[in-house]
């Protein structure tokens, strides 16, 4: 399955009082596997970053003024996440954004499958911290270069922490199964979505336990 890992960073927290995209990140998944596949862009927001925002990613007046405005990137940023489903971490504010920017130039809103890898954290360790940091933390993951938040490299983090929420999910038992075993079938609408490995004993060991079962007879009946 073809996913992207996605970010943003704005200007503030809030859509209802003007805030705006200040940098997109993205990074292309296949079957969990990053690819060589991203989108990045610094964007211009058209007004000054909040002083809480500037505390969170850094980024300047000065620096953001000379990007390009998220009107001149959208077709490019819809087309690379055009049939993808999206991981975002914290889905609520970052879709909220990007929504409103699509709004605001007359464009339908996202309508992709998101994966919330907030919510899946928040169930997984209820009462744990869930942040993109703590979540590195649990998983040995290196997050030095993240001195402030940045999109692109927030993405790197959160594709490695989603596939370690993936691979530590409890198994599920779910048993698909058609009534019919006939010959014909061969069991082949049989299916487990998790399973205990079975090892098999090898020659040596089962001669070893025939000679034991052998003297526990002679034992115990003679």
């Amino acid at each position: 399955m073809i996913e992207v890992v996605l970010d943003t960073e704005t200007t503030g927290l809030k859509v209802s009082e003007g805030h705006r995209i200040v940098e997109i990140g993205c990074i292309e998944l296949d079957d969990l596997i990053p690819t060589k596949n991203r989108f990045h862009c610094y964007l211009n927001p058209e007004r000054k970053v909040s002083k809480e925002a500037f505390a969170v990613h850094g980024y300047t007046d000065e620096f953001l003024s000379k990007q390009k405005k998220f009107s001149h990137i959208v077709d490019d940023f819809l087309n690379f996440i055009d049939g993808k489903r999206l991981v975002i971490h914290n889905a609520e504010f970052d879709i909220s954004h990007l929504n409103n920017e699509l709004y605001n130039l007359g464009k339908n809103k996202i309508k992709q499958d998101i994966v919330d890898t907030l919510e899946i954290a928040r169930e997984k360790f209820p009462g744990s911290g869930t942040s993109l940091d703590a979540l590195c933390k649990r998983y040995n993951i290196d997050n030095s270069r993240r001195e402030k938040h940045n999109a692109i490299i927030d993405c790197e983090l959160l594709s490695k922490v989603y596939i370690n929420l993936l691979d530590q999910k409890e198994p599920s038992f779910e048993l698909n199964i058609e009534k019919d075993f006939s010959k014909d079938s061969e069991n082949k609408n049989l299916q487990v979505s998790y399973y205990n490995k079975i090892i098999k004993p090898s020659q040596e060991e089962l001669n070893l336990h025939k000679e034991f079962l052998k003297k526990e007879i002679k034992k115990n009946f003679f």
